[in-house]
């Protein structure tokens, strides 16, 4: 059975689907997920640290599921489809799931936490790291995308040949990420479209690293 605290992140996110946030009441959650009300505020401590943490959860769903995109990418994939695989996986899970459309956008509409989508993004540590606690911004979603898009693409690169350029891969999987949010909010007609012009720009990003400027014209027609 599962933990008093993913019964209770369940009963609320299924509250949202019958009213605003702002009508869901503790109470109703605390029935709903058959705990007290006290186990509630004890594993919560309020309403907004409940918001917090069902945020939380959704984003780190949606960082899993990039990893498991990513990985299971079909055999013999490329830098591009690796992406594509990742941005079709996020295109459908922002379609999916309000609050992880509002963590990765900051919409969040007026049915979901105000923390879903925080006004003033958090500080970043010394080291340019999200802060370790609260709910991610999402710039914070962008950079741990990417990074996982990056390391996947790494160590494909890695198995076909020289050692990648860094900064290169970094770039193309920024961009990737880039591209895919503008999908999120502005649709494409079908995500495999997005997906496919994902892949592309990734080809072309990381071709014209290898070849240079004398492959400029080249990238620009693959675009």
């Amino acid at each position: 059975m599962p933990a008093a605290r993913e019964l209770l992140l369940d009963a609320a996110y299924a509250a949202l689907d019958r009213r605003p946030w702002n009508g869901v009441r503790m109470v109703d959650v605390a029935a709903a997920a058959g705990v007290s009300r006290q186990t509630l505020y004890n594993e919560f401590g309020s309403k907004a640290g409940l918001a917090r943490a069902l945020v939380r959860r959704e984003a780190d769903g949606l960082l899993a599921g990039v990893e498991r995109a990513l990985a299971d990418a079909e055999d013999g994939a490329d830098a591009g489809d690796r992406c594509a695989a990742a941005a079709g996986w996020i295109l459908r899970a922002a379609r999916a799931n309000p609050l992880v459309r509002a963590a990765l956008t900051g919409c969040r509409g007026d049915r979901l936490p105000a923390v879903a989508a925080p006004a003033v993004p958090a500080p970043r540590g010394p080291s340019g790291a999200a802060p370790a606690r609260g709910t991610p911004t999402p710039w914070a979603l962008a950079d741990g995308i990417r990074d996982r898009a990056a390391r996947a693409v790494t160590a494909d690169l890695r198995r076909a040949g020289p050692e990648p350029a860094a900064d290169a891969v970094l770039w193309a999987c920024e961009a990737a990420v880039r591209l895919t949010l503008s999908y999120v909010l502005a649709p494409a007609a079908s995500h495999e479209e997005a997906a496919g012009q994902v892949a592309r720009l990734v080809r072309a990003l990381l071709s014209y690293e290898e070849g240079g400027a004398e492959d400029a014209a080249e990238g620009d027609r693959i675009i």
